[in-house]
């Protein structure tokens, strides 16, 4: 078998339902498996999956929530492909993405790993597609918000380049090169991991590259950036990662990022606490209401426009050849049954800064990253 897929889930089924239908138009030339972790989302996520894919994925239904180094872990070793594709469950990929860095690595044999070009949900481009170690000086830069050289922005964003760390939102594996460096670190539950893999791997002897293949990552609809735990688990997995690699340097060189790990961590609990402040005592402004701009065929057109009066949204409608303007308080919502992947991407970014919002006639659901509506 060529390749595995594995997607690890944790309440967000109708994200990973997207997922893999973008998986599978990515694929259908491909020898390919997909395996989906849920880790114990207790939502019906299992039984909405069964229900849409029955067999032709592998369904693995954890009793706990592993987190993500493990979940992956458990699917790595059940998977049967030459290369591992691990990816979050709330992204789409383009419709040549996959065989695209598929290609990559068959030409490039000391590939040990494969980043993508990612979008953000508004079709922006994200900048952590390319990124370097985060060596105790890089660290320190990024601490205090100089983050040039971590991102690697001197890089081409059209042409395929070396990088040091892959996101683990689109991470493709050599499953020889993870025979020799070993899993995911499990010590790391959410977060940190893909750096210290893409720092083994260098370690190995293999390069880490990115591909200029297109995926969209509404980033962090499976968690909650806002809450208490996210800063405890984020910065933890900082110094967790920091103490594997750079432990042994001199205290002079490792005391100054502890410290300003730490001094990130207080900051985002109290930037958290003073808008849970503001916000409770009503003087935080509220967001502009969303503008939905449906753009599809007659059929999606005519759904939408009962959604939008059924939930009372803002909303215009547009033909699939209708120039549409982008505006940062749209969100523009394209019609699945006429539109690929590939396609929701390339017009993201040509039609302005807005919001991406998919809708299927097949499971009549409008997706965007700030919610589900149906």
């Amino acid at each position: 078998m060529k390749l595995s897929v594995i997607i690890v889930s944790y309440r967000v089924p109708y994200y990973v339902e997207q997922c893999i239908r973008s998986v599978r138009q990515a694929t259908k030339d491909i020898d390919c498996e997909i395996i989906v972790v849920d880790n114990h989302s207790n939502d019906g996520t299992v039984d909405y999956l069964t229900k849409c894919f029955g067999s032709s994925i592998t369904l693995i239904d954890s009793n706990h929530n592993l987190g993500f180094a493990r979940a992956n872990n458990l699917a790595i070793k059940q998977s049967q492909g030459e290369y591992v594709l691990l990816l979050n469950p709330d992204t789409f990929v383009g419709t040549d993405a996959i065989s695209q860095v598929v290609s990559f690595m068959d030409e490039h044999p000391k590939a040990g790993g494969v980043g993508c070009r990612m979008h953000n949900a508004n079709g922006t481009l994200a900048m952590e597609s390319r990124r370097g170690l985060p060596t105790p000086y890089v660290s320190f830069l990024k601490m205090l918000g100089i983050s040039n050289r971590y991102y690697m922005s001197h890089l081409s964003w059209d042409q395929p380049g070396r990088i040091d760390v892959m996101s683990g939102a689109f991470c493709m594996l050599r499953r020889k090169v993870l025979d020799e460096v070993g899993l995911l670190d499990e010590d790391f539950f959410m977060y940190g991991e893909d750096i210290d893999l893409s720092y083994r791997i260098l370690k190995g002897g293999y390069e880490n590259w990115y591909v200029p293949a297109d995926i969209v990552h509404y980033k962090g609809e499976s968690t909650q950036k806002s809450s208490f735990r996210y800063v405890h688990v984020f910065y933890q997995a900082m110094l967790i990662f920091f103490r594997k690699h750079y432990g042994h340097l001199s205290l002079f060189i490792t005391l100054p990022i502890k410290m300003a790990i730490y001094m990130r961590a207080l900051i985002a609990l109290v930037d958290m606490w003073h808008h849970r402040i503001r916000k409770g005592m009503g003087i935080v402004s509220k967001p502009r209401s969303t503008e939905y701009v449906f753009v599809g065929g007659k059929a999606m057109l005519k759904e939408c426009r009962l959604l939008a009066r059924r939930k009372a949204l803002s909303a215009t409608f547009h033909t699939k050849n209708e120039t549409i303007k982008g505006d940062p308080s749209q969100c523009v919502v394209y019609d699945l049954g006429i539109f690929s992947f590939d396609e929701v991407i390339k017009r993201a970014e040509k039609d302005g800064h807005s919001s991406i919002g998919t809708y299927s006639t097949k499971n009549h659901i409008l997706i965007t990253q700030q919610e589900i509506i149906k």
